[in-house]
Order: C-alpha cells, then sequence, then structure tokens
C-alpha cells in the first residue's frame, strides 16, 4: 500500500553559500531520498533545495555613502577640445531587490562635443577552480539622462534607477563570487566614455529607516498616477462611420448603378459578383449592437 514517512534536517550552524545558477557553474542544494529494498536495486529521487545566505543591509559599512569624480580630456595630441568632469554619489552602499537608487551627479561639458549621461548596474560573475579564474560581467538596469551641449552643465538630485529581482551579492564563497556596481558613466561620440563605477551590495534583510522611506516614495508616486484613470473613459467609444469617412464621390465611383431587382427569381439570375461592390463601404455594426 501506500506509506508516508516524515522526515526533517536542521541546516548547518555555518553560514551556507546563497543558491545561484550563473553561465560557468552553479550553487545547489538537493534533498535526497533512497529507497532500499532486498534482493533489488535501490531506488532515489531528489529535490532542489533554495538555500538564501541573509545579508543585512543595516550594518554600518552598507550604509556609508559613495562618492566618486573624474576628468577626461577630450580629443588628442594638440587637438584637444576640453575637459569633460563627473561626479557621482550614492546615499549608502547597500540596497535590496525592488529599492530605487537616488544618483546625485554633475556633469561639466566643456569640449565642443554632445555628450550624454547614463548609469547601469552590473553583474560580475568570477568563477575561482584549479588555479584558474573566470569572468563574466553583464548589465541588469540602466537608466539615460538628457544630451547636454557644448559649455553646458547638467546635475542629478537623485534620479532614480530600480534595481531587477536579481541575486544576492555572494562575497563570501571559494568557488563563485557575484558582486555588483553601479556605473555612472557619459557616452562621448568620437572618444573613450567617462565612467566612474561605485560598489554596490545586494541585500536581502532592508534597512528600516529606508524601507518607510520607499514606502512613501511608492504612495506618492500611485497618487501622481491617479490623474492617469481620470483620463480613460469607462465605455470606449464607437468608430466613426465609414459612410461618413469615405466621400460621396468616390463610394459613387466604385459603386455602379443597378436597377433594382423586380423579384428574388430575377435577382438570382443575375450573377452574384455584380452585387459585392454595393456592400464595399457599408458600415460595421456599433459596439453597442454586439
Amino acid at each position: 500500500g501506500r506509506h508516508e514517512f516524515p522526515f526533517s534536517f536542521q541546516l548547518p550552524q555555518e553560514p551556507l553559500v546563497t543558491s545561484f545558477t550563473g553561465k560557468y557553474g552553479s550553487i545547489q542544494y538537493y534533498v535526497k531520498a533512497i529507497l532500499e529494498r532486498p534482493a533489488a536495486p535501490d531506488q532515489s529521487v531528489q529535490t532542489e533545495l533554495q538555500v538564501i545566505s541573509h545579508i543585512d543591509i543595516s550594518s554600518p559599512a552598507l550604509l556609508t555613502p559613495v562618492l566618486r569624480s573624474q576628468e577626461k580630456m577630450v580629443g588628442c595630441w594638440f587637438f584637444t577640445s576640453g575637459p569633460v568632469s563627473l561626479s557621482a554619489k550614492i546615499e549608502r552602499k547597500g540596497y535590496c531587490n525592488g529599492e530605487a537608487i537616488p544618483i546625485y551627479a554633475e556633469i561639466e561639458n566643456c569640449s565642443s562635443r554632445l555628450i550624454v549621461p547614463k548609469a547601469a548596474i552590473f553583474q560580475t560573475q568570477t568563477y575561482l577552480a584549479s588555479g584558474k579564474t573566470k569572468t563574466f560581467r553583464q548589465m541588469v538596469a540602466n537608466v539615460r539622462g538628457n544630451h547636454i551641449a557644448s559649455g553646458s552643465t547638467d546635475t542629478w538630485n537623485g534620479k532614480t534607477l530600480k534595481i531587477p529581482p536579481v541575486s544576492p551579492s555572494i562575497l563570501d564563497c571559494c568557488i563563485i563570487r557575484v558582486e555588483y556596481s553601479l556605473a555612472v558613466y557619459i557616452h562621448i561620440p568620437g572618444a573613450k566614455k567617462l565612467m566612474i563605477e561605485m560598489p554596490l551590495v545586494i541585500g536581502t534583510i532592508p534597512c528600516i529607516g529606508f524601507s518607510s522611506r520607499n514606502s512613501s516614495i511608492t504612495s506618492q508616486f500611485s497618487m501622481d498616477m491617479s490623474w492617469l484613470a481620470l483620463t480613460m473613459p469607462e465605455h470606449p467609444e464607437a468608430p466613426p462611420n465609414y459612410a461618413d469617412v469615405v466621400s460621396e464621390e468616390e463610394f459613387s465611383r466604385h459603386v455602379p448603378a443597378y436597377p433594382p431587382p423586380i423579384d428574388c427569381e430575377e435577382q438570382l439570375c443575375c450573377p452574384v459578383f455584380a452585387y459585392i461592390q454595393e456592400f464595399r463601404f457599408q458600415p460595421p455594426p456599433l459596439y453597442s449592437e454586439v
């Protein structure tokens, strides 16, 4: 018959690395059940188990702000057009999934070219095995600013970049490391981009002080978007009548003059395709009728 046996296990006390599946490797945990049978081979099944190693954003090391600045001279040799300077700052180093990172930046364009400031979140996967290292880097989110003309400046007063659903940072594993960084860079036509990269730590336990602030921002955003519901009609209007759109001249040009049928027998004697043109511009039924 059918028998059920409950089992339970205590996870090890030492910290376990968060489950992760990357491009060149993975960290996976399984629960395996084995059925021993006499005079028959054993049967076994296994189920993957997701493990998350929590990272608290409230730690002082992750609440410190990060500030970077850099300058680049556009041009080469004696044909320089002027410098482009960039300084960027974020309020803290640690964030969680779904949070919006406010970016503060100042850009000064003293060159003769039109530049575009951008920001992006990069994920760097590092694999360590047999004394060799392999790295994979990908962009997970980005935002773009306005064009900055020559001799102009621009300021980001908290331009937000939302963190998409990504794996938490993995920093204490000897074979796989998952790190994040926020890059604020400037695209310069005909020259290498000017980039500032600031480290990020994606955690699992949000800071209480910042979570209340994010909730207030979310409520304010939903209140600002309430006007959209007012502009949407409750019932859509019916489309315009085709007879109103098509002019009488066009209608008469496509519809030949046929005498009305006298009776059903005469109507059946005429070819059917002769009457198809008559219904070409007839309007469809209204939505209310359907």
